[in-house]
């Protein structure tokens, strides 16, 4: 398995990056926004602070309701009541994000991207600084939450977009090992060898399979880590179910 640097994006006329994925640990993408953009649209995020989502007891926020932690905190029943509201607040907050977020991940994986029924569009997550993440890193894990029963077994091409909107000042990037789901729970990752650990700049986008395993390293600074994100999964040829 080979590591992907990250490369430009000019966005219009590039082609899917999706097959360099399927040989790499990732693709990460240089300037997918402009670091100006991504400055005002971390700002925007900062103001919106009275409408975040608090994820594992403060650990972490969200702008929008991220579908994986709800679920590992029992609270499945008020991401599905709240979908609409969440979507609202995003686009308040960030007014193009969502279809924007939708448009990249479609010309990456040159597929057309539709959101998924019932669920969140693309959300913004905040990892402050100073807290447990920032000191020990983040969980190792696959993204395999959202992803039915059907397409697990199937194994459906599935992926995971982050758009760096604000890195921390050092580290806070995302270590990815030469490790893939298997059917069974996470490996022990001291059988695996040393991951790598890819950083975004602003702007910077990041595309994983979900089957994928990683960890958001350990940061310091007094700048929290902000990102967007979005996962998808392949419905059927050429068409990609998204949720946040």
């Amino acid at each position: 398995m080979t590591w992907r640097a990250a490369i430009p994006w000019r966005a219009r006329g590039e082609p899917p990056v999706l097959p360099l994925l399927e040989r790499s640990r990732a693709v990460g993408l240089r300037g997918v926004l402009c670091a100006k953009r991504a400055r005002n649209w971390a700002r925007a995020v900062l103001r919106a602070r009275t409408s975040w989502t608090s994820d594992f007891g403060g650990e972490q926020f969200a702008l929008g309701r991220a579908f994986y932690a709800h679920l590992e905190t029992g609270r499945s029943a008020a991401y599905f009541r709240d979908v609409e509201a969440s979507d609202a607040q995003v686009e308040s907050a960030l007014p193009g994000v969502q279809a924007f977020m939708r448009s990249l991940l479609g010309a990456m994986v040159g597929g057309t991207i539709r959101q998924r029924p019932g669920f969140c569009a693309a959300g913004v997550h905040v990892f402050p600084s100073g807290e447990q993440l920032s000191r020990q890193g983040g969980v190792i894990h696959f993204d395999l939450e959202g992803l039915t029963p059907y397409q697990l077994a199937r194994r459906a091409r599935a992926v995971t977009l982050v758009v760096m909107l604000q890195p921390p000042d050092r580290g806070g990037g995302l270590r990815l090992w030469d490790a893939t789901w298997q059917g069974h729970a996470e490996p022990d990752p001291a059988d695996l060898p040393s991951p790598r650990a890819m950083r975004s700049r602003a702007g910077d986008a990041l595309l994983i399979e979900a089957y994928r395993l990683h960890q958001i390293e350990a940061f310091s600074g007094a700048r929290d880590r902000i990102s967007a994100t979005l996962h998808a999964a392949e419905v059927e040829r050429g068409v990609w179910e998204s949720w946040f």
